[in-house]
């Protein structure tokens, strides 16, 4: 039963393609059986995307609060529209940013009732560091300069995330790498950098978070998906939970990588998938909406002639 728990659209996202009900379509076709709405969420107006803060006027606070509201409409819309042919879950990415960005994301968790939330970390010292190298360069900057220390100050902000929300889910735990020196690295000889990782692990799995395989890792080119293999082995040795997910901002990349998602999973030592649903009487304390977690074998799920 092939899934994504991560994915945007053109529609309600700047930096995507695609109309939200075009992409559910696709993913229908693609016999895709769930399939998790999860736009970014509104963020404040000092925290405008670059894509998004380049277009004068077109991108307020304002207005990505109401882009955000037409999108939970539009996604309710289509959620019941298509009932009989995908299970849609309706959500969004957290965006922490400082500290006081929980009241802010708690504000939208009591507003719209969501079914689930990925939590992510895209900005360090406020500053993006998935959008371009001269913006990574800029927050490497504020960490006093080395890869090393900036790494060590994503994933203490990634704790504060972590411990403040317990995200459902976590988005691409170790984003920080895309556009690094080594985007391949496996953090070896950053004696820091790894005790914040297990750390970080060791509290997702002790509060049952679930991390997601992201694609879209390898659809940008790096040899191995969110999280790399090191960290997906040592999440696996603390008894913790995977989900996968593609991360797609547009029709052409549902599903993207998927194979040679599943062929890591399995080298990493994955035995099961963890997926989401509605309708389960064994409800997840963290979601609401009567939303529940399950698993299903990872040779189980490479089986589905999505994967043939």
């Amino acid at each position: 039963m092939p899934f994504s728990h991560h994915s945007h659209s053109g529609q309600f996202c700047a930096h995507a393609q695609d109309n939200l009900e075009d992409v559910v379509k696709a993913a229908i076709a693609r016999k895709m059986q769930i399939l998790a709405l999860t736009e970014h969420m509104p963020r404040e107006q000092q925290d405008l995307y670059p894509e998004e803060a380049s277009i004068a006027g077109s991108y307020t606070e304002k207005v990505l609060l109401h882009t955000f509201r037409q999108y939970y409409v539009e996604a309710r819309r289509i959620q019941q529209a298509y009932l009989a042919d995908i299970n849609i879950l309706i959500g969004m990415e957290v965006d922490w940013i400082r500290p006081s960005s929980k009241v802010y994301i708690q504000d939208l968790l009591t507003e719209y009732p969501l079914e689930l939330f990925i939590g992510s970390v895209h900005h360090v010292h406020c500053v993006p560091i998935d959008y371009s190298i001269a913006l990574f360069d800029e927050a490497r900057n504020l960490s006093g300069g080395s890869n090393e220390k900036l790494f060590e100050d994503y994933f203490d902000l990634q704790y504060e995330m972590l411990t403040a929300l317990k995200p459902p889910i976590v988005g691409h735990f170790d984003l920080i790498r895309l556009k690094s020196d080594e985007p391949n690295t496996n953090f070896a000889g950053m004696e820091g950098v790894q005790r914040r990782i297990s750390r970080n692990l060791t509290f997702i799995a002790n509060y049952g978070g679930v991390l997601e395989l992201n694609s879209a890792a390898l659809r940008k080119g790096l040899k191995e998906p969110y999280p790399n293999a090191e960290i997906s082995k040592q999440f696996v040795a603390l008894g913790g939970r995977f989900t996968i997910s593609d991360d797609s901002h547009g029709i052409d990349q549902l599903g993207c990588h998927y194979r040679e998602l599943l062929g890591f999973a399995k080298e990493a030592g994955i035995l099961q998938i963890i997926y989401f649903e509605k309708g389960s009487c064994d409800k997840d304390v963290r979601l609401p909406n009567n939303v529940t977690s399950k698993a299903i074998p990872l040779s189980e799920l490479e089986s589905h002639p999505f994967f043939a």
